[in-house]
């Protein structure tokens, strides 16, 4: 065999592995996705990922729509939950300052009727 003969084999050699290496590393981004997002079926996305290897990447999309669609402060609803208000610092409103300065003026001139 020549020179050429022996290129051409590692040629061939070279992209079978790099196709194999490919699509090893193809089948983890949807847990890579999932493991982001904090997905509470990230396991299953993973596993799910081995079986696509072994059918082609078949269930690939269906995996990869998984992972996407789980939001970590919406959840799967893709809006977000009703969560509680933080409340308010202790400033008061202006209506209240007011409110309460009429009800002190009001005290104030039911005690001096009183007398």
């Amino acid at each position: 065999m020549d020179f050429l003969s022996y290129f051409a084999l590692g040629l061939i050699i070279f992209v079978v592995l790099t196709l194999a290496y490919g699509m090893i590393a193809i089948h983890d981004v949807p847990y890579h996705i999932a493991k982001k997002r904090n997905h509470p079926h990230q396991d299953a996305i993973h596993a799910g990922g081995w079986v696509s290897l072994f059918t082609l990447h078949a269930i690939w999309p269906f995996l990869w729509i998984w992972a996407t669609i789980y939001h970590p402060d919406h959840g799967y609803s893709g809006r977000p939950q009703n969560r509680t208000v933080p409340p308010k610092p202790d400033v008061p409103d202006a209506r209240i300052v007011a409110l309460e300065a009429r009800i002190a003026e009001l005290e104030a001139l039911a005690s001096s009727k009183e007398k």
